[in-house]
Parts: structure tokens; sequence; C-alpha cells
């Protein structure tokens, strides 16, 4: 919206030529977002509570501190993220970018199934919300659509193949497997964030150093020249999904503001799947699949401890871990939540560096 605006009265006055950069309107979404977040805030949690009379109903099986400390803290925070990135993203990117609706749509279909989800929990005053299989087979079906509609973007040399990290010309064709793993990505994404989404401030400082990472990815994928220095595929158009990033990092600082311990507010499946839909749909438009496996490490992490868990128990009777996903086993281990939160975030950081050295060390 803005970029449309302002560049038609370039020729007047010329120091409007800045809505043609990316990254001044990166910058301009963090803030906007930022500044959406704060004002938004108080008066969004203010109704959740009156909507919600016990807050977010807390799993009897889950940590015992989790029912004295979080009882009544109100969940679908999660809207405010997406209204934030929303109403950001509109305004500072350029809307002709068939790429921005396609991950915009993608990641609010996700947010209104976790919006439902949530919504059913506190209606039921239950933990139980939609049921598994019905929730993943919406998944899917929205999955789907944006990976078809991904790949039609790219050139025929790219269309169905995935690029291999620290490797300078090693291209993988999946042919008609691209389907089945782009959805993998985009759902597999969007849950291992739901996961990880158990302590306050665990999940979304991740999701915005993910993001950061990918503003990075997609500017140079998406800039001839950076591409070529670097030896990774240039694809066109992707760098303005450096502003969506952006959108979504503003909109998490102002989340987290209300989040960070102890929080006012849970974001929720709301939050947790958008984004990261968000961040699956994203690594696939700028086909940078595998690095998000470790950009996404700690979600990954988070994930296999999981699998690991009810594999172990259904073969063997037994656990591998106290409790999962992985940050309540340290729980059970009598680690502070700050303590596991912040070493979580410092592994984040760790493995964000290793998947950005992946472009230069080819």
């Amino acid at each position: 919206m803005f970029p449309e605006f302002f560049l038609q009265y370039v020729d007047f006055f010329q120091p409007l030529n800045v809505f043609r950069y990316i990254t001044f309107r990166t910058g301009g979404a963090v803030l906007t977002a930022l500044i959406i977040s704060f004002l938004l805030g108080p008066f969004l949690i203010k109704n959740l509570k009156k909507f919600q009379s016990i807050g977010q109903p807390i799993r009897d099986d889950g940590p015992t501190s989790h029912l004295i400390k979080k009882k009544g803290t109100p969940t679908m925070g999660g809207l405010l993220i997406l209204f934030a990135f929303l109403c950001s993203t509109i305004l500072w990117s350029k809307l002709d970018n068939i790429l921005v609706w396609i991950i915009l749509i993608t990641s609010t279909f996700f947010g209104l199934i976790g919006l439902y989800d949530d919504w059913l929990k506190v209606r039921r005053k239950s933990t139980k919300g939609l049921r598994g299989k019905f929730k993943l087979i919406l998944q899917i079906l929205i999955a789907l659509i944006a990976v078809y509609l991904i790949n039609k973007q790219f050139p025929i040399d790219y269309a169905n193949t995935i690029s291999l990290p620290f490797f300078k010309e090693l291209v993988i064709d999946l042919g008609i497997f691209y389907l089945p793993f782009g959805i993998l990505v985009i759902v597999g994404s969007s849950n291992a964030v739901n996961l990880t989404d158990g302590l306050d401030g665990l999940a979304i400082v991740p999701v915005m150093i993910a993001c950061l990472s990918f503003a990075l990815i997609s500017y140079l994928v998406g800039n001839i020249n950076f591409s070529n220095y670097l030896q990774i595929s240039y694809v066109p158009g992707v760098g303005e999904l450096a502003v969506l990033a952006g959108a979504l990092i503003g909109a998490g600082l102002g989340f987290l503001w209300f989040n960070a311990p102890p929080a006012m507010v849970f974001m929720g499946d709301t939050g947790s799947l958008s984004l990261g839909a968000f961040l699956g749909s994203t690594a696939l438009a700028v086909r940078h699949e595998i690095v998000l496996i470790i950009i996404g490490g700690l979600f990954v992490l988070e994930t296999v401890s999981v699998i690991i868990q009810v594999i172990s128990f259904k073969l063997t009777g037994k656990r591998i871990f106290k409790m999962a996903p992985l940050h309540h086993h340290f729980e059970q281990k009598g680690w502070e939540e700050s303590t596991i939160v912040i070493r979580f975030w410092i592994i984040a950081v760790i493995l964000a560096l290793i998947g950005l050295s992946s472009l230069k060390l080819r």
C-alpha cells in the first residue's frame, strides 16, 4: 500500500524513492507491527480475560507447577501477532507480488484453525479442542494449495526441486514427490512450533530468530547480484518476503512484551500454528527447505523428543524422557523455567548462525 501510494509522487519529491528499497520497508514493517502490538495488547488481553473465565485450560498430566503458576492466564494471544502482522504487511509490502498473498493467506488460515481449536478448549473448559485427525486434514488441505501455488511461481528449471545446503550445485528433482514434501514442510513446521510453545517466551523468540534469518535469506535469494556471488539459486520476487518476516518480527517483539514471564497472555494454537506455517511456506518460497531444519533445529528437537517418547512407550512401556516435549523434561529435572527458556534461546541463535553459514560455505 505505502510503496504504490508514495512512489507515484517520487518525481515531485525524490526522498520518497526510499519506498523502493526492501530494507527500508522491512524496517518500517518491524516498527509498525511493534507499535500496533503495543497499542492493541492491553485492550485484547483485557477482553480475552472477560471472555475466558478460567483462562487457558492446563493439562492435568503436565508439570504440576503449571497448575499453580499458569492457571487463569488467557489464551488466543496469537490474535495480536496475526493482526499486527497482517496490517503491517499490507501497509509496507508490494501487493502485486503473488508470493506475498500466498504466504499471508496460508499463515492466516493456519491461525484460524488454531483459533477455532483454542475457542473449543475455552468453551469446553478442557484441553481437548479440535479432533487431531480433523485438524491435520485441514492443515494438509491448506498446505497442498499453498505448495502448488508456490511451486507454480518458480522458473521451469526450479520447479519440483530442492537445493542442499553446503553444496554448490547439488539440486535434487523430487518430481511428483515435491508436493507431499512441501506439505510436510509446512504442516511439520506449524506443529513443531506448537509443541515448543509450552513455557513463557519459549516459542516466540526462536520464531523471531528464524524470521530474521529468513528475512536475510529472502533478500539475498531475491537479489540477482548477491545470489550469483553466493552461488545460490536466484528466485525473482522472493526478496519481498523480507518485509513479511520483518512484520512478524515486530509483531513477535510486541507480543513478547506481554508474554514475558510471568505471562499476561499465551499465544495458543492461534499463534503457534500460524507462525510455523509462515516459516514453512517461506522456506519453500526461497528454496531453502533443508536450511529451515537447521535454523529451526530447536523446533525439530522438541518434535523428535515427542516422537521418541511415544515410540519408546508403545514398544517397551518405558519413557526415554521424564516428560515430553523436551522443555518439560528439564522442568522435571528441576531446572527453573527462566533457565530453560534462555538456554533454548541460545541454542536457537547458534543453530541460526549455522544455517546462515550454509549460504557462504559452499
